[in-house]
């Protein structure tokens, strides 16, 4: 699934577009669509302005200008892609904005499974969203992280996950972020030590901070993390990249969980 990091790289996609008209909205697929109708997306988006383009957690907002905001929400494998003139869209494209002289923006999922909708604007929809902070808001400090955990009963990994507690960590980055702070990921939130909070907080600034500067989002952006990262390895018959022993799976939440037994000790 989609998580930061990838919609960051969607963000700037969406930029690049920034202060163009929108000469045409073509919906294929109105399942995508949460709260419009095509006819009435058409209607708002056409002769439109696209404006700044933001993210909060895993979700991107597009001002529309005297509109609102085009948020959307990429599911389990959605994009967002920039199509020139004479190229072929994406497979799977479910809507498309096209500018004048051809280009578009195709918002791509094969999986059906996200969100297109419209906003009064950003600030609503995540209230709406009931979106708690994004992971990289500078708003959210270490303080705010130790007030998150303290007195938390859940498994720190599902907490992680949480979308109203964090906004735009899943499934695999919370393996990262976890791995990378050496801490075990069914462990009690609540029962971690000070220390333990401290490093955990870093480790999640840090690691997501990494995977967005280098793009990890884009195609084979993988390739471009630290090779110290587990995300290569995350997988049946994986390693740990540390210390090279075989790493162990869970299931938490619902979802697989790999780790490091001997990094990742439980305590």
């Amino acid at each position: 699934m989609p998580e930061l990091p990838d919609v960051e790289t969607f963000r700037a996609v969406a930029q690049r577009v920034a202060g163009r008209t929108v000469r045409r909205v073509a919906v294929r697929d109105r399942g995508i669509l949460a709260g419009v109708s095509p006819a009435t997306l058409r209607h708002r988006l056409e002769g439109r302005r696209l404006g700044r383009a933001r993210r909060h957690g895993k979700h991107l907002l597009i001002e529309a200008k005297g509109v609102g905001t085009l948020a959307m929400h990429f599911g389990m494998n959605g994009a967002l892609c920039l199509v020139h003139h004479g190229e072929n869209d994406p497979r799977f494209t479910r809507l498309q904005l096209e500018f004048a002289g051809g280009d578009r923006l195709d918002y791509v999922n094969p999986r059906r499974i996200g969100r297109v909708q419209l906003a009064k604007s950003a600030d609503d929809f995540i209230a709406a969203a009931g979106l708690g902070p994004d992971a990289l808001d500078r708003r959210f400090d270490r303080a705010a992280f130790e007030r998150l955990v303290c007195g938390e009963r859940r498994a720190i990994k599902t907490l992680l996950m949480d979308q109203a507690c964090i906004a735009g960590i899943g499934n695999l980055y919370a393996d990262e972020i976890l791995f990378q702070a050496r801490i075990y990921p069914a462990a009690t939130a609540g029962a971690l030590d000070r220390a333990q909070v401290r490093r955990l907080f870093t480790m999640l600034k840090r690691v997501l901070r990494i995977a967005s500067a280098r793009r990890a989002g884009a195609e084979g952006g993988w390739a471009r993390l630290p090779k110290t990262y587990l995300l290569h390895e995350g997988h049946k018959g994986g390693s740990c990249p540390r210390c090279g022993g075989a790493l162990s799976s869970m299931r938490i939440g619902g979802r697989t969980t790999y780790y490091c037994p001997r990094c990742q000790r439980k305590t």
